[in-house]
């Protein structure tokens, strides 16, 4: 899939209110994460510590945005009993939470009436869609943005449906 859209660092550093991230999928594939997810299947042990390489460059970008007075919020719909990657990135949400994001989490049966986009997105200040594909094992395929007013308002429509019914991460009880 090719792909002109801009880098994700790009798009928040040219947003001025919120950036809203909905993710649907119970696993991804995300191969710089492969090594990490595989230590952590064996050992239980995650990186949390948001100075480390590897969370650095996300911290910096995140609460620089939060300085600036966006809000940044992600909502995750999982399925339930949850994937071991569901286990692994609530094992790590605390970093993002450090960075400044507000994350919630909904059991995917309580998002059964709710009209979803097809696919993962980020959206930027109510105006800029950036959907993410994924393939069936969760690899990332690529990108497309859109500033088509009814994707942005699907978007926000759903991320604000799901928000109201998720539950804040500190009181989320993997299951």
């Amino acid at each position: 899939m090719p792909s002109s859209v801009p880098p994700f660092a790009e798009l928040l550093a040219r947003c001025t209110r919120s950036a809203l991230h909905l993710e649907m999928r119970d696993h991804y594939g995300v191969a710089a994460e492969a090594d990490d997810f595989r230590t952590w299947l064996e050992t239980g042990q995650r990186d949390t510590d948001p100075r480390s390489e590897d969370w650095a460059p996300w911290v910096s970008l995140i609460s620089g945005a939060v300085a600036r007075g966006v809000t940044v919020r992600r909502a995750r719909i999982v399925s339930e009993p949850v994937s071991d990657y569901i286990r692994y990135e609530h094992a790590s949400t605390a970093v993002n939470l450090h960075a400044g994001e507000e994350v919630r989490w909904l059991p995917r049966h309580r998002a059964a009436d709710l009209a979803l986009p097809g696919a993962d997105f980020w959206l930027f200040d109510e105006q800029i869609v950036r959907w993410g594909f994924f393939s069936g094992d969760g690899a990332l395929v690529g990108h497309e943005m859109s500033e088509a007013p009814a994707a942005a308002k699907l978007c926000g429509d759903a991320f604000a449906a799901v928000w109201g019914r998720a539950v804040p991460h500190d009181q989320y009880r993997i299951r």
